[in-house]
């Protein structure tokens, strides 16, 4: 049942944006840009574990793993305004963003930055 819980608020929340989005794309990307998937994993691991260290870990992770995640939203624009078509810029703008991932993992490698 917990678990059930869980679905339902989170996705109750994602469904929320989305039908904000229809009224007000700006009010809807100031609550998008909250990092909700975050917030809620870190709430739910709060209260399933109450391990202070693993969401400082998640935390940290999260950080580190912020610029490549920018470059979906920078490509994604770019790739609708030069009409590429939705689900195309879509999957350009994933592929795009998992190679910049696969660069920026080589580079952590390479500066020996550990993620725990």
């Amino acid at each position: 049942m917990y678990v059930t819980i869980k679905i339902l608020l989170t996705a109750l929340i994602v469904v929320a944006v989305s039908e904000i989005s229809r009224r007000s794309s700006i009010v809807a990307g100031i609550l998008a840009s909250i990092p909700l998937t975050s917030l809620l994993a870190i709430i739910w691991i709060y209260i399933d574990t109450k391990d202070l260290e693993n969401i400082r870990n998640l935390s940290t992770n999260i950080l580190i793993m912020i610029p490549p995640s920018l470059t979906f939203f920078v490509a994604l624009p770019l790739l609708l305004g030069s009409k590429t078509g939705f689900y195309s810029s879509i999957l350009f703008s994933l592929i795009i963003t998992a190679i910049v991932y696969w660069v920026y993992f080589y580079i952590l490698g390479i500066l020996d930055i550990k993620l725990t």
